[in-house]
């Protein structure tokens, strides 16, 4: 009970419970879609538009790379009321703009808001690895935001940042530098002016740490990276599995990310493919709960998973010909130790998992020069005071992988998913606050836990509120998944998704006691 009373504190603010009532069909669009389809990468870039969601706010506007589009400023449909713009459709700014939406607003202050991706979809990325395993849907981890905010009245942009001008300067609310917060650039030609901006751009692979891994690895991070691993698995596997060769898998990396991808892997792959995962620790999951390490080693070891602990990856090449069509060939990671006396390594791969760094996008942005330039640490963050706001510009908050936030010890916070949930409550109040002239409330971190996947039937969760409980096995996966169902945005997708999964387990279920029935029959 403690357990589950500690899932229902996860909860996020609830809106439109309402209006589950109007929504006849709990069947998806997108449930059959094709995955070859959502391709999107750095290596495959996006057209840049304006999604249907604001097409009564001048239409739509579509630019290619090649082209400079004229300036646009977008049209806010309402001149008095607050304007708020948010910078990036992930945790942090998603749940940022459904926190607005939640909150009760005198009718002269419900601001307006626009939230700016430049992806159609959110992505519940601690769920990317159940699509390697093939328990979820496109659909179920990764909803449209056209149908998630569709009950609501935030408005969806589908565009790249490119430029901030703010011009709050350093007023006490920044009323008494301008009339307005400042403007967004975006690659599309539109400018958005606002008087409330919340930077929670996310981040993305550091894939030139190592030379050859921007070339040959591939990062397991976006719902893009996770279908173009699941497409070369799958090339690997009709390749591989006619002929009885293994294949073979490095995963660089024995964080959360590394250990769930070897972990997933090893168990699809069975005793047809070998994963190695390469740390440059002695230890896997070095900061995690000891009862989630010691659950992780033990699947990993049941699996057969090579460790390879205490090196780290030097370079990696094409074991052959370049010219060779892609999942063709394979690859050369050479491994150095990190301590003297143990020999260096070499080791052939099929296919290279990067999970190691990642660096905030906000460093991606134009800075225009002089004193609108934002302050940012070493790592490209924004620098923030407790309320989460940037220091030096009272109208900008910035969450998640964009800020610097630090804990009572000085630590900064972790980038996690986590983290991004209660930010984005603290941050949808305190924009409410500051709107209302209310006192801000600081931000302070309850970390509730830790979770992770360990196959299709398999987790660990060490919930922080019981010291030394770790939940591993068939109930950790069972736990980890109702949480991260409550977890879900709006009640109307967390119902279809809830519909969806105890329907797919109702037909595992028959479809296991059928299994267990024939050979009770066949042996008597």
């Amino acid at each position: 009970m403690a357990l589950l009373s500690a899932v229902s504190s996860l909860l996020p603010f609830s809106y439109g419970a309402t209006r589950l009532s109007s929504k006849a069909s709990l069947a998806s669009t997108t449930s059959g879609f094709n995955l070859s389809s959502l391709r999107n990468s750095p290596r495959n870039p996006l057209r840049l538009y304006v999604s249907r969601a604001i097409a009564d706010n001048g239409g739509y506007a579509d630019s290619s790379e090649n082209e400079t589009p004229p300036p646009r400023t977008y049209t806010w449909p309402d001149n008095k009321r607050p304007r708020v713009c948010i910078l990036g459709g992930g945790f942090g700014g998603l749940y940022t703009a459904l926190r607005l939406e939640s909150l009760v607003w005198p009718d002269d202050k419900k601001p307006q808001v626009v939230l700016v991706d430049q992806s159609e979809r959110f992505v519940f990325k601690p769920m990317l690895y159940e699509l390697l395993s093939g328990e979820v849907d496109v659909w179920e981890i990764a909803p449209r935001f056209s149908d998630l905010l569709t009950n609501t009245g935030i408005q969806f942009l589908r565009d790249r940042v490119k430029t901030l001008l703010p011009c709050d300067g350093l007023g006490v609310n920044g009323s008494e530098s301008s009339v307005t917060g400042g403007t967004v650039l975006l690659e599309s030609g539109f400018n958005i002016e606002y008087d409330w901006l919340v930077l929670a751009l996310g981040a993305e692979p550091k894939l030139d740490l190592v030379p050859g891994a921007m070339e040959f690895a591939l990062p397991f991070y976006t719902l893009n990276d996770a279908i173009r691993v699941n497409e070369k698995l799958s090339k690997l596997e009709r390749r591989n599995f006619k002929n009885g060769s293994a294949i073979k898998v490095a995963v660089v990396g024995c964080g959360y990310g590394g250990v769930e991808l070897a972990a997933t892997i090893s168990e699809r792959l069975q005793d047809r493919g070998t994963v190695q995962a390469i740390n440059v620790s002695k230890s896997i999951l070095t900061s995690a709960p000891d009862g989630n390490r010691e659950a992780a080693m033990k699947v990993l070891t049941s699996r057969k998973v090579e460790l390879l602990l205490g090196y780290l990856v030097r370079c990696i090449k094409k074991a052959t010909d370049p010219e060779e069509e892609d999942g063709g060939g394979g690859y050369v990671l050479e491994l150095e130790p990190t301590e003297k006396g143990v020999e260096s390594q070499v080791i052939e791969a099929d296919m290279v998992l990067w999970t190691v760094g990642t660096k905030p996008l906000l460093t991606e942005l134009e800075q225009p020069s002089g004193p609108s330039v934002l302050p940012l640490n070493v790592r490209g963050q924004a620098e923030t005071d407790e309320t989460l706001r940037v220091k030096g510009h009272p109208r900008i908050f910035a969450l998640g992988d964009s800020s610097s936030l630090r804990d009572s010890n000085g630590k900064l916070l972790p980038t996690t998913a986590q983290v991004a949930f209660q930010e984005a409550d603290f941050t949808g109040w305190n924009i409410w606050a500051a709107i209302n002239n209310r006192p801000l409330l600081p931000f302070r971190f309850q970390n509730l836990g830790e979770m992770m996947t360990l196959g299709r039937y398999d987790a660990a969760i060490s919930p922080s509120f019981i010291e030394g409980l770790t939940l591993d096995g068939p109930v950790g996966h069972a736990a980890r998944k109702l949480a991260y169902l409550i977890r879900l945005p709006t009640d109307e997708h967390r119902f279809k998704v809830g519909v969806s999964w105890f329907a797919k387990s109702a037909v595992e279920s028959v479809a296991l006691l059928q299994s267990n029935l024939a050979k009770v029959f066949s042996s008597s």
